[in-house]
């Protein structure tokens, strides 16, 4: 393949760099197709250098400053002092690390990797505007697109960059702001919140509902909606934002709850933290068969075929749960269907995360899910306080919940607590292979650590728990 003023042909054209993309690429180069990866940016899309990546290492660096700040009955006593410009210098190391270790494979399985934006001409046709301005054109056999998604303005309120901002500025910032409005409560809202706070920052959340990260089970949310309050994070809750104006180089904003009550909060920045849209505009998908859903998001099956036979589509353009775990799996998904293997994202469960304080980690249905879908459910729960290797670590808040039919067949495990990301692992393999109470229970688990709690859990569920 050689990239020229005239026509290029290729067998697979991957249309964006992120998680789902660049999996796929690769996935498909190592197939033996003939790959060329299109982005506007170096590859490792909103995950590495605006989501997942960044977030994590800030968030890493606050907990770190605020656990030397607070060390618990145990002994120790400390203080902290931070450059946060510095931090910042540290994250975009861990990004150029990640950044070169993408290149480096695309490089090493043969994925030819354009920058450039793409625009179907036809269902095998696409032009591509290469960053110096030049156009090429491109025929490919099948296109996987990847485009994934922005950040969605809340009404009134556009982002200007200085006041208003979205989640990939706040993570950009190289001053910790003195006050900050958080519109949204949902997992994005709660992670930056609590970082912001432990580093400083009075942090305000704004919620049009009467509760926060309302995708999870209430109890997991009520451990933590415990410790933002500790942090001093306020949440208006069934509060919407109505106005918005500068005062002395501050934003003001007027919120109404649903009482019709007017209350006006000031801060540095507004954050707003209320969703997301797929980036499907201006790909020239009306030249092709691919068809949308109702919230705009590219419609697929289970082996990620668009309504183009010709074109795929992978991670947050192809529709929730938008997150990066997700894109991988479909990316390779995608790549092994194009090569002719019988694959399909036939996956029993997706798990999500929270990297607040303590963490959740959920996958599967929870209690009212499960009932709302009909099943007769069992639960048990073990609480860390109970857990060794929790109190070794001074580290007992929260719980890990089993939610099981009947005959044992586990169909949730949720967990709020610490390292509850790291735990939630086993849960979803239990679920990928349709486990039962009795399997996970049975499973020896090594002592003193936080997975036991999930053993624990299981056995509660069934009647026989030792440690509680």
């Amino acid at each position: 393949m050689v990239m020229g003023d005239i026509v290029t042909g290729c067998e697979v054209l991957v249309v964006g760099g992120g998680p789902g993309g660049y999996t796929a690429a690769i996935r498909a180069s190592q197939l033996g197709k003939d790959v060329i990866l299109v982005d506007k940016y170096d590859p490792g899309g909103t995950c590495v250098y605006r989501g997942c990546i960044p977030a994590k290492t800030l968030i890493h660096a606050a907990n770190f400053i605020y656990d030397i700040k607070n060390p618990g009955n145990i002994g120790i006593r400390g203080s902290v002092e931070f450059d946060y410009k510095n931090i910042q210098k540290w994250k975009y190391e861990v990004i150029k690390k990640l950044r070169d270790g993408i290149v480096s494979l695309c490089k090493k399985y043969g994925v030819a990797i354009v920058k450039g934006g793409v625009f179907f001409e036809s269902p095998d046709k696409a032009r591509v505007t290469l960053s110096d301005g030049e156009i090429s054109t491109i025929r490919f056999e099948n296109a996987i697109i990847a485009t994934g998604s922005y950040p969605q303005e809340f009404p009134g309120f556009p982002f200007d960059g200085k006041f208003v901002i979205n989640s990939n500025e706040a993570l950009g910032l190289m001053k910790v702001p003195e006050e900050l409005v958080i519109l949204g409560a949902g997992h994005i809202s709660v992670e930056l919140g609590t970082m912001f706070a432990k580093l400083g920052t009075k942090v305000k959340i704004v919620q049009r509902s009467s509760r926060i990260l309302s995708m999870f089970d209430k109890e997991l949310v009520e451990v933590v909606s415990r410790k933002m309050k500790k942090l001093g994070i306020e949440v208006y809750y069934n509060s919407t934002p109505q106005k918005l104006s500068i005062e002395n180089n501050k934003a003001v904003i007027t919120i109404v709850d649903d009482k019709g009550k007017e209350t006006q909060l000031k801060a540095d920045k507004i954050l707003a933290a209320v969703g997301v849209k797929p980036n499907t505009g201006n790909l020239g998908l009306e030249n092709t068969g691919v068809g949308l859903d109702k919230n705009g998001f590219i419609k697929v099956d289970e082996k990620l075929h668009t309504t183009d036979p010709k074109i795929f589509a992978v991670g947050d353009v192809a529709g929730p749960p938008l997150v990066a775990h997700k894109a991988f799996r479909e990316g390779k998904v995608a790549a092994e269907v194009i090569a002719g293997s019988p694959s399909a994202f036939d996956n029993r469960a997706i798990p999500l995360t929270v990297f607040s304080d303590p963490e959740i980690a959920a996958v599967g249905l929870d209690e009212e899910s499960a009932r709302k879908s009909g099943f007769e459910i069992k639960t048990g729960k073990f609480p860390f306080k109970a857990s060794g290797s929790a109190l070794t670590m001074d580290r007992t808040e929260g719980f890990v919940k089993v939610v099981a039919k009947t005959d044992g067949e586990i169909l949730g495990i949720h967990i709020v607590g610490a390292n509850a990301s790291m735990l939630i692992s086993e849960a979803s393999h239990s679920i990928e292979m349709a486990a039962f109470l009795e399997d996970l229970a049975g499973t020896i688990h090594p002592h003193p650590t936080l997975p036991e709690a999930l053993a624990e859990a299981a056995e509660t569920a069934l009647g026989k728990v030792i440690h509680i």
